[in-house]
């Protein structure tokens, strides 16, 4: 019988039960024996992903240890393992991206991520769709605002991610400058500011997709003259070819963002009047996914105002028509019987009710006469109005109301407040409250307690008093992505 290497048996032994052990036994397979017995001496090696490594064996029996070549399984181990943990870390890091919502934070993790697989500290990326149809922005890594300034003081066509955005020679691969400040090649003025920012080579590659073509183009700043590895850079292709889809659905969730509210601004009043003895500001934040909150200011005959908050059920075009259809059928009213509220609020009622049979909407309007300083309102279903004084700051006890479309015939009686010089009565919608993240009773509370402490030197400026009431309110902002809910907030000060 003959003699083995014992070392050879262990390491493909091994490799068998690795084998198993990660489940890529179908990227590796071994030949069967074949012929006589005595073929079964001579080892036969595993092939890896089509590989057939070629390691001399000998057929006899096997000298001392120490003249024993390296096992041939050792370097299919080493081999299996860099794959296995190359997958590893892809997977990783197209999970942490897959979690980004925005384009800016997907723009922030891809600069990072790409970082760390081609081995640099610092970089940039420039997005910049082909169709020019936007949005436009520089992220940098490591990178100051007053330093991406300066590299984009090159001239484009002389640095690499200028070169991709610009379509000029090979901008459909990477391109790699492995020595900026001794290739005699490089840009002048690029060589200056490498120099000046203190890096020595840079990596560059575009995203791009079929769909939507050249979306970026992304560039790695290495600090000393350096290119990454082969491995590096395929593993960075993989990583900015998931990228570029997961961008390109950002882009176009970002770009029907905008289209929203753009086209619900239009549907809103463009400038608020201007009548004597009342100062007036507004405050709307359109969610991200595009709400159906709205306001009117109306100037009336002879010195009085028209002032008007709502919010239409639903969401989607639909429910933005249906909003632009009861702003104006209220503004019709308004023009005709605005100094009965209920009269107006019933009409608007029987608009939706014919209009949007299976739609429901809040609304509340408010009839003033600013040199009386009277307001006249009502509310259908609406968040009542807020006063704002240094004597009293209290809710005005609207009479219970169901919401437009909820009955079959609406009517509530009107309510009557009288505020007093320097006062500031808030309408707002429901989203301000919603968007404190409390129960209706605690964001009830904490609008209250906003207004109650607006500081004495704003108090004499509507658009100051509603400033202070939404960044009290909503201490991370109203323009949160992941809210569903608009803002509305209408501040009318009375002399």
């Amino acid at each position: 019988m003959l003699d083995i290497a014992l070392l050879v048996r262990v390491h493909v032994d091994a490799l068998v039960a690795a084998q198993n052990d990660m489940g890529v036994c179908d990227a590796i397979r071994r030949n069967t024996p074949l012929g006589k017995p005595t073929t079964m001496s001579a080892p036969h090696l595993p092939k890896v992903a089509g590989i057939d490594p070629t390691v001399p064996v000998s057929a006899h029996t096997a000298g001392p240890m120490d003249e024993v070549s390296a096992a041939p399984g050792a370097f299919i181990q080493d081999r299996l393992a860099g794959w296995v943990s190359d997958l590893t870390t892809l997977h990783e890091l197209t999970e942490r991206l897959a979690r980004t919502s925005t384009l800016d934070d997907a723009l922030h993790e891809f600069l990072e991520a790409g970082a760390a697989l081609v081995g640099a500290r610092r970089g940039l990326v420039a997005f910049e769709p082909s169709d020019r149809r936007g949005p436009v922005s520089t992220t940098g890594l490591g990178l100051a605002h007053a330093e991406l300034g300066q590299i984009e003081t090159v001239p484009r066509s002389a640095t690499s991610y200028g070169r991709i955005l610009e379509g000029l020679p090979n901008p459909e691969g990477p391109l790699t400058t492995p020595d900026l400040l001794g290739d005699p090649g490089v840009d002048p003025r690029r060589r200056e500011v490498a120099a000046r920012l203190g890096y020595a080579a840079s990596y560059a590659l575009p995203l791009s997709t079929g769909a939507t073509g050249r979306l970026a183009a992304a560039v790695w700043l290495y600090d000393e003259p350096a290119e990454p590895l082969e491995r590096q850079r395929h593993l960075v292709g993989l990583y900015a070819g998931y990228a570029s889809e997961h961008l390109a659905r950002l882009l176009e969730l970002e770009r029907a963002r905008t289209d929203v509210a753009t086209v619900t601004e239009e549907l809103l009043p463009t400038r608020l009047p201007r009548i004597p003895g009342v100062q007036l500001a507004v405050r709307h934040q359109v969610a991200p996914q595009g709400g159906t909150d709205w306001y009117d200011a109306l100037a009336l005959p002879e010195g009085t105002l028209g002032l008007a908050v709502g919010s239409v059920g639903g969401s989607g075009p639909s429910a933005l028509a249906a909003m632009g259809r009861l702003r104006a059928g209220l503004r019709a009213y308004a023009v005709m019987e605005g100094e009965d509220p209920v009269a107006v609020l019933s009409d608007l009622e029987l608009l939706l009710r014919l209009t949007e049979p299976a739609r429901s909407a809040t609304a509340l309007f408010a009839y003033c006469e600013p040199a009386r300083r009277k307001i006249l309102l009502a509310g259908a279903g609406h968040t009542p109005p807020l006063i704002v004084g240094e004597r009293r700051t209290s809710y005005v006890e609207t009479t219970l109301s169901a919401p437009l479309g909820m009955l079959s015939c609406w009517e509530a009686p009107s309510v009557d407040i009288t505020p007093a010089p320097g006062e500031t009565v808030l309408l707002y919608t429901d989203g301000l409250l919603r968007r404190a993240g409390d129960s209706m009773d605690r964001a009830f509370a904490r609008l209250h307690s906003a207004a109650a402490n607006v500081p004495r030197a704003l108090r004499q400026d509507a658009g100051s008093v509603a400033d202070h009431v939404v960044r009290t309110v909503l201490p991370e902002g109203a323009g949160r992505a992941d809210s569903a809910e608009d803002v509305v907030v209408v501040a009318a000060r009375f002399d």
